[in-house]
């Protein structure tokens, strides 16, 4: 009779424990802590969470922080070999996952249930601040030099799927971006999860997330890669009855620009440089979708491909400041830094992108300058200026309108005209086509 009391005394102290730390009662935790510091290695009836578990999952970032400083082992696993850093993840609780990890939370501890990591269930649940805090932790630690960044960045769980793979299959654009740019391979197969040999294109298609199925696209996702039952990700969209992603992934249709990544100045871009081109990208494959939504949709059928007025205010708002000299529609607003000379952000891209970049290559070689054909090392942003001055229109450090008609009446570079034809992409059956070189014969240059 006793014992059974002192039984039932010591749940209802375990009880009162995790009701407390769920709760965020700082106080009491503490008082219980200092009064019988063994209630820490007590678990919970279902999940054998410890009270490290609890706190990650609630969000109770005080109590967490006291019971690290008590030296609590921060790698603590419950049943299923789950660190509170996982369920901090999973749970998108980013205070807990930041303290976790500056209390030395190992990030490739794997679980039990699924085979997965923190960096696993932050993609899969979509959190993206905790993904960007793993990531970061990933470049800083011992993980960079024992396994390698690219490496963690494709870590594999159980059933051989990325975090990119989970993060396609649950529609989660923002992370699927994030991850891309530090390196997850866009086109790599699954073993088994999912249906095997399916890559992140075949995920989004099955979830039928086109935000998803455009950045994986952008960043050369692979329409023809097949998964192990022969279905490419077209197939796949098309089952589910997901029109608008069958649309751009149909094998038929115009294929869309791709980020340079290869490309090493590309990846050495300024913050400000970045941002500029990725818009540009942007706004390059959406004229193309519009175009092949267009004849699939009939929600698209009223949407014009470009507007009239649009143009009217790109001019009008270019009149005084310098005007892309390929494709005479957009402000300048890249330069090549050694040679100084500008274009627009898209025509960039599209210099960059002449040659679809090959993901089995770390490097491709570098474009040159449609104007001087000097080897581009490095871009930044234009100083885009009103001109206000006759002696700052002369000014021979900024090719201004009147170098830019010189060129063009020169006629001295096939590889301004090349890139002039190719300024359509993106626009196609666009109003301006004929703005562009069309009477160019010559093949296109290999930049």
């Amino acid at each position: 009779m006793g014992q059974e009391i002192s039984c039932i005394r010591q749940g209802a102290r375990e009880h009162a424990l995790f009701r407390g730390v769920q709760n965020g009662e700082l106080e009491i935790v503490q008082a219980m802590v200092d009064h019988d510091p063994s209630v820490l290695s007590r678990t919970t009836v279902h999940g054998n969470l410890f009270a490290l578990h609890v706190a990650a999952v609630h969000d109770q970032i005080e109590i967490l922080s006291m019971l690290l400083e008590r030296s609590v082992n921060p790698d603590i696993l419950n049943r299923h070999k789950q660190t509170p850093l996982m369920l901090a993840a999973m749970s998108g609780n980013i205070s807990c996952v930041e303290r976790l990890i500056q209390a030395g939370a190992n990030i490739l501890k794997f679980d039990s249930l699924h085979g997965r990591t923190c960096l696993h269930y932050a993609a899969y649940y979509g959190h993206l601040d905790c993904l960007q805090a793993i990531l970061s932790a990933a470049h800083s630690s011992h993980i960079a030099i024992s396994w390698g960044f690219a490496r963690f960045v494709n870590i594999r769980d159980g059933s051989g799927a990325t975090p990119l793979h989970l993060a396609s299959r649950q529609g989660s654009a923002d992370c699927i971006h994030f991850l891309l740019v530090n390196g997850a391979l866009v086109s790599a197969s699954t073993c088994g999860y999912g249906y095997p040999g399916s890559t992140p294109l075949h995920l989004a298609a099955r979830e039928g997330s086109l935000d998803c199925v455009r950045e994986l696209l952008a960043w050369g996702g692979d329409r023809l890669q097949t998964d192990s039952s022969g279905k490419i990700p077209y197939t796949v969209a098309l089952k589910h009855k997901h029109a608008a992603c069958a649309a751009l992934l149909n094998p038929s249709s115009p294929e869309p620009l791709v980020w340079p990544a290869p490309l090493k100045f590309i990846s050495d871009l300024n913050p400000e440089a970045r941002t500029l081109l990725e818009k540009a990208l942007i706004a390059a494959n959406k004229d193309r979708e519009r175009v092949i939504l267009r004849d699939t949709m009939n929600s698209f059928s009223s949407s014009p491909v470009h507007s009239d007025s649009g143009l009217a205010e790109d001019i009008s708002e270019a009149s005084d400041v310098d005007l892309c000299s390929i494709c005479f529609e957009k402000i300048c607003t890249i330069a090549v830094k050694d040679c100084g000379h500008q274009m627009c952000a898209q025509c960039m891209l599209i210099l960059c992108c002449h040659n679809k970049p090959n993901a089995a290559s770390s490097c491709s070689k570098s474009p040159l300058c449609p104007f001087c054909r000097s080897n581009i090392s490095e871009l930044v942003v234009a100083n885009v200026m009103a001109n206000t001055s006759t002696d700052e229109e002369l000014s021979p450090s900024k090719p201004r309108r009147s170098s830019r008609r010189s060129f063009n009446s020169e006629g001295s570079s096939s590889s301004f005209k090349s890139l002039s034809a190719l300024s359509s992409f993106g626009r196609t059956g666009g109003r301006n086509s004929g703005r562009v070189v069309a009477e160019c014969s010559e093949d296109l240059d290999k930049f």
